[in-house]
């Protein structure tokens, strides 16, 4: 989906591995040296409007890309509502990823106690500590910017995160999401802005046509809910479709193996026109396998994918596997 610029950070090279560790940009009491924006806020708490987001754009050489899904929010009320319904604590630590030109940084920086923004456009990674610097110095030392890939970062610097707030990219904000989620257990809370569609589809409850793989394995980690809706004219450039906003309050998972579990999922999702006995008959061996399994579990073998919950995926991928 667009982004407040929604991007991550810079891309390992293939030698690195995904073991690449990430870069922490200048300290934004030392920002490298360039030119001020010259656009004044338009707003008293320092938020990016479009006139000053198109400035940046141009000092960065910056033509957007659909690639690394890059749509800068400019709307300063919609960044504040967004910051309201984040409900962040004064001594929450933020992780935002797809910081950008840094619209949603500036509005998060005033309501937790630190920001740590990930991005993977060294450009961007570059400028938005001195953009902060420039907008609310008496809040610069809350950020740290760290230059890399949200989707193989393994550690970040300072304090653990307890919130993640993030306008995401719509070609990664389901892997960014799961990724996350389980890397960083700290993580309680999560609220994030994707495409109007994958917003359905995470939030998505059991039996209905919008219910899939990112519906289950984001239920996991936590109770996950639509928190809104968010139109495209807010966004430069303006994206082809309308955004969502999706919350999620972490919560204990399941009992059973995350990644069994999984697995049992990709397989129901995979052919979800068909009955589970046959959708899971790879998965278990043989239609026969995947019926006794079903059965030791109480599930109906005639049942689809989407009329179980997590715990029921989670029950099934625990029952013992069944010798041919």
């Amino acid at each position: 989906m667009p982004a407040s610029g929604r991007t991550a950070g810079r891309g390992c090279s293939a030698d690195e591995g995904p073991r690449c560790p990430p870069r922490l940009a200048r300290s934004p009491r030392a920002p490298a040296a360039g030119p001020s924006l010259s656009t004044p806020p338009e707003q008293a708490d320092g938020l990016l409007g479009p006139a000053a987001i198109r400035e940046l754009a141009q000092e960065l050489d910056l033509r957007p890309t659909k690639s690394l899904g890059q749509n800068f929010l400019h709307d300063a009320n919609t960044i504040r509502r967004i910051v309201r319904t984040a409900d962040l604590r004064p001594d929450d630590v933020v992780l935002e990823v797809g910081p950008g030109l840094g619209s949603l940084t500036l509005g998060l920086l005033p309501a937790a106690a630190a920001v740590t923004a990930v991005e993977i456009d060294p450009r961007m990674a570059g400028r938005l500590s001195r953009t902060v610097l420039e907008r609310r110095p008496d809040l610069a030392d809350r950020l740290t910017v760290v230059e890399g890939d949200a989707l193989r970062i393994r550690e970040l610097p300072g304090p653990p995160p307890t919130a993640l707030v993030a306008n995401l990219p719509y070609n990664v904000a389901v892997p960014v999401l799961l990724h996350l989620l389980e890397l960083l257990p700290t993580l309680d809370r999560a609220l994030i802005l994707v495409q109007a569609e994958v917003a359905e589809r995470l939030a998505a409850p059991p039996g209905g046509s919008a219910y899939g793989v990112p519906s289950v394995k984001a239920a996991w980690y936590g109770e996950v809910r639509r928190a809104g809706n968010v139109g495209r004219r807010v966004f430069w450039p303006e994206p082809n479709v309308d955004s969502g906003l999706v919350a999620l309050v972490r919560r204990p998972p399941p009992a059973g193996d995350r990644q069994a579990t999984f697995a049992v999922v990709d397989a129901a999702f995979g052919m979800r026109r068909k009955g589970l006995r046959a959708a899971l008959a790879r998965w278990a061996g043989s239609p026969a396998a995947a019926e006794a399994r079903l059965r030791a579990a109480g599930i109906d073998p005639s049942a689809r994918g989407e009329q179980l919950s997590v715990t029921d995926f989670a029950r099934l991928a625990a029952t013992d596997e069944v010798q041919p």
